[in-house]
């Protein structure tokens, strides 16, 4: 049984949700980079690298090249450099929403608070200074 198209992108999502793999990713979006540069750039434990390019080998994302003894990463395609390139613009534009409503709520934070009507207080202030009430609730 074929598994569903709205399926496959949901395990494809899942595969880049990881902190790791997305660096891993963005670093690899300008040429090959040795294992050793990216433990550099990435500062982890070569065990949990070692895993996470693992992850990213099998789905077919990236590949690996072997030149003498040093192990090199690239992407398997020019695609995931676009994806990247479109997730910047998303969460850019979403930031910029965010810091517009951050804006608005400091600056109703800064004007000074609108006291409630008198008439709201127990309906009694009102009344009072009307005459209605005598002081101590009384009327």
């Amino acid at each position: 049984m074929q598994v569903p198209l709205y399926q496959a992108k949901a395990d494809f999502f899942r595969m880049l949700g990881h902190p790791v793999r997305i660096r891993v990713l963005e670093l690899l979006q300008h040429g090959p980079v040795p294992v050793r540069d990216l433990l550099a750039d990435i500062e982890i434990e070569p065990s949990s690298l070692s895993q996470q390019l693992a992850v990213l080998r099998r789905s077919g994302i990236v590949v690996s090249i072997r030149e003498g003894s040093t192990v090199r990463y690239a992407l398997a395609g020019g695609d995931v450099a676009d994806l990247l390139r479109a997730a910047r613009r998303i969460l850019t534009e979403l930031l910029a929403g965010q810091n517009e409503l951050l804006a608005e709520l400091r600056q109703a934070d800064s004007a000074p608070p609108v006291p409630p009507p008198a008439a709201h207080i127990g309906g009694q202030l009102a009344r009072y200074s009307a005459g209605v009430v005598e002081p101590g609730g009384r009327s």
